[in-house]
């Protein structure tokens, strides 16, 4: 009789132990699921998951801004979390004057903010059936800079090939209104330097592990098969007005 209750104790025990941990580990598989409400938001894809195949994946791209891109916007949006006024800006005034930014959400500011905003652009900048290579005042900075837009093309490649780790590749015109490529850290932006992007590439292992693995140039050969030239002249012509 002593074994039985002795038993009935263990499992009961048991049974009690693992309802505790169910009702403690709910609330926070919750607030993961849930991102925290705030002032920015995630923006939709411009196109289809798979309007890109088979220069990028349709499987990457959803993983890319469903998971990647969503989970800075859920950061940013809890860093700021008290911070109305700065609630307030956009993500670019942000990071253009991080110095003005409190020095208890800093970091995560310039890393989740310069995810978002780095994103954000990222997905404004590919298409598909458009030309492969820039025209008119686009063309003729490049040109006046690099010699040519083969040279522009292998400079880029180059750089966006020699970033260590994570982080970014950019074709950028500073306030003297000359081109610029350049790479980033993580999530670095060439805002916070006081330079405009034109073209970015992100080359964060997660923008193309699934198709290309390590072939990191294969990827950078197909960025450049799926270039919007044409949104990347207007923001040309405006940072150049």
């Amino acid at each position: 009789m002593n074994m039985i209750t002795r038993r009935h104790a263990i499992k009961l025990a048991a049974v009690t132990t693992a309802a505790i941990a169910a009702t403690t580990s709910t609330p926070s598989l919750l607030a993961q699921a849930t991102p925290p409400a705030g002032p920015f938001t995630l923006p939709p894809l411009p196109y289809a998951y798979d309007a890109l195949e088979p220069f990028i994946d349709a499987e990457t791209m959803k993983v890319h801004h469903d998971k990647h891109h969503a989970a800075y916007v859920a950061n940013l949006n809890k860093a700021l979390a008290g911070h109305e006024d700065l609630g307030k800006k956009s993500v670019e005034e942000l990071l253009k004057d991080l110095d003005a930014i409190p020095e208890s959400i800093r970091t995560a500011v310039r890393n989740q903010g310069g995810g978002h905003a780095n994103h954000s652009m990222f997905w404004e900048l590919l298409a598909k059936d458009k030309p492969e290579a820039p025209k008119g005042a686009l063309l003729e900075a490049i040109e006046k800079r690099f010699k040519s837009y083969g040279e522009f093309r292998d400079h880029f490649s180059k750089a966006a090939g020699g970033v260590f780790g994570s982080g970014w590749a950019w074709l950028t015109v500073g306030p003297n209104k000359s081109l610029l490529v350049e790479i980033t850290a993580n999530q670095d932006t060439p805002l916070s330097a006081g330079r405009t992007p034109l073209l970015a590439l992100d080359v964060w292992e997660h923008a193309y592990y699934l198709k290309y693995q390590n072939r990191r140039p294969e990827y950078i050969a197909a960025f450049f098969k799926i270039i919007n030239w044409d949104a990347i002249a207007d923001k040309f012509e405006k940072a150049t007005a």
